[in-house]
């Protein structure tokens, strides 16, 4: 679990990992995956998110809050 602190030492946001939903693949489905491929696809969708959210994990000044946006980019 990472925890956010602000000065004063009030905590500002909790966030545990965990995920929504679990996934069990079972076997490689090409038609399936260009389905996904394209919802997810271009400058506004979830893909593009995903990557925005990875790529501003490295100006993050501490590992708790890099951890985060890791997770989020992950789970979008």
């Amino acid at each position: 679990m990472a925890m956010g602190i602000i000065e004063g030492g009030e905590i500002m946001w909790i966030y545990q990992k965990s995920l929504q939903h679990p996934v069990k693949v079972s076997y490689p489905d090409l038609k399936f995956a260009k389905t996904v491929i394209t919802q997810y696809g271009g400058p506004d969708g979830e893909l593009g998110a995903s990557l925005r959210y990875l790529n501003q994990r490295y100006s993050m000044p501490t590992g708790q809050a890099k951890a985060l946006l890791t997770d989020i980019g992950t789970e979008e």
